[in-house]
Protein backbone atom coordinates (compact mmCIF):
# COMPACT_ATOMS: atom_id res chain seq x y z
CA UNK A 1 0.00 0.00 0.00
CA UNK A 2 0.77 3.75 -0.49
CA UNK A 3 0.17 5.29 2.62
CA UNK A 4 0.28 9.61 3.12
CA UNK A 5 1.14 10.73 6.77
CA UNK A 6 -0.97 13.68 7.62
CA UNK A 7 0.04 15.92 10.40
CA UNK A 8 -2.42 18.76 11.78
CA UNK A 9 -0.77 22.11 12.74
CA UNK A 10 -2.66 24.69 11.81
CA UNK A 11 -4.01 26.18 15.09
CA UNK A 12 -3.47 29.30 16.37
CA UNK A 13 -3.43 28.16 20.11
CA UNK A 14 -5.71 30.79 20.99
CA UNK A 15 -6.65 28.94 24.37
CA UNK A 16 -2.26 28.87 25.45
CA UNK A 17 -1.79 32.36 23.80
CA UNK A 18 1.32 31.50 22.31
CA UNK A 19 1.76 28.38 19.17
CA UNK A 20 1.65 25.15 20.97
CA UNK A 21 3.63 23.83 18.30
CA UNK A 22 6.62 25.46 19.81
CA UNK A 23 6.71 24.63 23.61
CA UNK A 24 9.60 22.38 24.51
CA UNK A 25 9.31 18.50 24.38
CA UNK A 26 12.12 16.28 24.84
CA UNK A 27 14.93 18.38 23.68
CA UNK A 28 12.48 19.19 20.37
CA UNK A 29 9.56 21.30 20.19
CA UNK A 30 5.75 19.46 20.27
CA UNK A 31 5.68 19.68 16.56
CA UNK A 32 9.27 18.80 16.20
CA UNK A 33 8.73 15.40 17.76
CA UNK A 34 5.44 14.43 16.36
CA UNK A 35 7.60 14.70 13.28
CA UNK A 36 10.09 12.78 13.81
CA UNK A 37 7.12 10.45 14.75
CA UNK A 38 5.71 10.47 11.67
CA UNK A 39 9.43 10.02 9.85
CA UNK A 40 9.57 6.90 11.82
CA UNK A 41 6.44 5.82 10.58
CA UNK A 42 8.22 5.79 7.11
CA UNK A 43 5.24 7.04 4.83
CA UNK A 44 4.95 7.18 1.14
CA UNK A 45 3.76 10.74 1.80
CA UNK A 46 4.12 12.97 4.41
CA UNK A 47 2.01 16.20 4.63
CA UNK A 48 1.61 19.06 6.97
CA UNK A 49 -0.64 21.52 7.66
CA UNK A 50 0.47 25.35 8.96
CA UNK A 51 -1.25 28.48 9.37
CA UNK A 52 -1.18 30.39 12.40
CA UNK A 53 2.13 30.46 13.28
CA UNK A 54 3.54 29.21 9.70
CA UNK A 55 6.64 31.86 10.08
CA UNK A 56 8.04 30.90 13.29
CA UNK A 57 7.45 27.27 12.69
CA UNK A 58 9.09 27.02 9.50
CA UNK A 59 12.35 29.20 11.54
CA UNK A 60 12.48 26.88 14.35
CA UNK A 61 11.28 23.25 13.28
CA UNK A 62 13.18 20.53 10.96
CA UNK A 63 10.53 20.42 8.17
CA UNK A 64 12.65 18.15 6.00
CA UNK A 65 10.90 15.44 4.10
CA UNK A 66 7.80 16.78 4.71
CA UNK A 67 5.15 18.65 2.17
CA UNK A 68 3.96 21.65 3.76
CA UNK A 69 0.31 22.53 2.85
CA UNK A 70 -0.91 26.77 3.84
CA UNK A 71 -4.04 26.82 5.19
CA UNK A 72 -5.32 30.19 5.34
CA UNK A 73 -8.30 29.60 6.93
CA UNK A 74 -7.21 27.85 10.05
CA UNK A 75 -9.47 29.98 12.17
CA UNK A 76 -12.11 27.46 11.18
CA UNK A 77 -11.42 24.45 12.46
CA UNK A 78 -9.30 21.34 11.62
CA UNK A 79 -11.92 20.28 9.15
CA UNK A 80 -10.02 23.20 6.85
CA UNK A 81 -7.25 22.18 7.20
CA UNK A 82 -7.35 18.57 6.21
CA UNK A 83 -10.39 19.50 3.43
CA UNK A 84 -7.08 21.76 2.15
CA UNK A 85 -4.41 18.93 2.78
CA UNK A 86 -6.15 16.69 0.44
CA UNK A 87 -5.77 18.41 -2.73
CA UNK A 88 -1.72 17.71 -1.95
CA UNK A 89 -2.49 13.81 -2.10
CA UNK A 90 -1.05 11.47 -4.05
CA UNK A 91 -3.13 10.36 -6.93
CA UNK A 92 -1.71 6.86 -6.01
CA UNK A 93 -2.13 7.03 -2.32
CA UNK A 94 -4.37 3.75 -1.05
CA UNK A 95 -5.23 5.57 2.50
CA UNK A 96 -4.44 8.46 4.97
CA UNK A 97 -2.72 8.37 8.53
CA UNK A 98 -4.28 11.46 10.45
CA UNK A 99 -2.27 12.67 13.10
CA UNK A 100 -2.34 15.80 15.06
CA UNK A 101 0.87 18.10 15.59
CA UNK A 102 0.26 18.47 19.28
CA UNK A 103 -0.19 14.74 20.22
CA UNK A 104 3.50 13.63 20.16
CA UNK A 105 2.80 10.87 22.84
CA UNK A 106 1.40 9.02 19.79
CA UNK A 107 3.72 5.66 19.06
CA UNK A 108 4.88 4.18 15.93
CA UNK A 109 3.55 0.88 16.91
CA UNK A 110 0.20 2.22 17.71
CA UNK A 111 0.50 4.01 13.96
CA UNK A 112 1.29 0.46 12.42
CA UNK A 113 -0.95 -1.35 14.71
CA UNK A 114 -3.64 0.81 13.19
CA UNK A 115 -2.34 0.20 9.36
CA UNK A 116 -2.63 -3.33 9.41
CA UNK A 117 -5.27 -3.72 11.90
CA UNK A 118 -7.74 -1.36 9.50
CA UNK A 119 -6.24 -1.11 6.14
CA UNK A 120 -9.02 -2.72 4.57
CA UNK A 121 -11.63 -0.88 6.29
CA UNK A 122 -12.54 2.94 4.70
CA UNK A 123 -12.06 3.98 8.36
CA UNK A 124 -9.72 3.10 11.47
CA UNK A 125 -9.80 4.69 14.79
CA UNK A 126 -7.75 3.14 18.07
CA UNK A 127 -9.60 1.84 20.48
CA UNK A 128 -7.50 2.73 23.79
CA UNK A 129 -7.66 -0.24 26.45
CA UNK A 130 -6.72 2.55 29.54
CA UNK A 131 -9.13 5.44 28.34
CA UNK A 132 -11.18 7.36 27.93
CA UNK A 133 -12.06 5.15 24.52
CA UNK A 134 -11.01 6.29 20.77
CA UNK A 135 -8.90 8.78 20.14
CA UNK A 136 -5.98 9.84 16.98
CA UNK A 137 -4.26 8.34 15.41
CA UNK A 138 -6.81 7.70 12.33
CA UNK A 139 -6.90 6.46 9.12
CA UNK A 140 -8.73 6.62 6.04
CA UNK A 141 -8.93 4.74 2.32
CA UNK A 142 -8.94 6.25 -0.66
CA UNK A 143 -12.87 5.79 -0.85
CA UNK A 144 -12.91 8.36 2.42
CA UNK A 145 -11.31 11.02 0.38
CA UNK A 146 -13.70 12.55 -1.59
CA UNK A 147 -15.68 13.28 1.99
CA UNK A 148 -12.16 14.39 3.53
CA UNK A 149 -12.06 17.05 1.03
CA UNK A 150 -15.37 18.87 1.81
CA UNK A 151 -15.03 18.83 6.00
CA UNK A 152 -15.38 21.66 7.61
CA UNK A 153 -15.57 23.48 11.28
CA UNK A 154 -14.00 21.35 14.38
CA UNK A 155 -14.76 17.95 15.20
CA UNK A 156 -15.90 17.44 11.68
CA UNK A 157 -13.42 13.86 11.14
CA UNK A 158 -15.36 12.87 14.42
CA UNK A 159 -18.86 13.68 12.46
CA UNK A 160 -17.50 11.56 9.63
CA UNK A 161 -16.78 8.76 11.94
CA UNK A 162 -19.99 8.67 13.69
CA UNK A 163 -22.37 9.34 10.52
CA UNK A 164 -22.38 5.85 9.93
CA UNK A 165 -21.88 6.19 6.70
CA UNK A 166 -18.47 4.14 6.40
CA UNK A 167 -17.80 0.70 8.40
CA UNK A 168 -15.21 1.88 10.91
CA UNK A 169 -12.61 -0.21 12.42
CA UNK A 170 -11.42 -0.02 15.92
CA UNK A 171 -7.98 -0.86 16.39
CA UNK A 172 -7.12 -1.93 20.00
CA UNK A 173 -4.19 -0.23 21.67
CA UNK A 174 -2.77 -0.41 25.10
CA UNK A 175 -3.01 2.33 27.26
CA UNK A 176 -4.63 5.96 27.42
CA UNK A 177 -5.41 8.13 24.64
CA UNK A 178 -2.08 10.56 24.25
CA UNK A 179 -2.52 13.65 25.55
CA UNK A 180 -3.13 16.94 23.06
CA UNK A 181 -2.22 19.97 24.49
CA UNK A 182 -5.00 22.66 23.93
CA UNK A 183 -4.25 24.14 27.15
CA UNK A 184 -1.73 24.28 30.00
CA UNK A 185 -2.80 21.99 31.84
CA UNK A 186 -3.04 19.24 29.39
CA UNK A 187 0.94 20.70 28.41
CA UNK A 188 2.10 19.97 32.16
CA UNK A 189 0.05 16.24 31.89
CA UNK A 190 2.31 15.96 29.22
CA UNK A 191 5.58 16.56 30.56
CA UNK A 192 5.08 14.50 33.35
CA UNK A 193 4.40 11.44 31.27
CA UNK A 194 7.58 8.98 30.00
CA UNK A 195 8.58 9.06 26.75
CA UNK A 196 6.28 6.81 23.95
CA UNK A 197 7.89 3.48 22.97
Amino acid sequence: MFVTGLVLAAGASRRLGRPKQLLPYRGSTLLGSTLALARGCRFDQLLLTLGGAGTAIRQRVDLSGVDVVENPEFGNGCGSSISRAMGAVEPRSDGLVLLLGDQPGVSAGSVRGLIEYAGNAPIGVCRYSGGPGLGHPFWFRREVFGDLATLHGDKAVWKLLHSGRYEVAETPVDGTVPIDVDTWQDYRALLSQRAPS
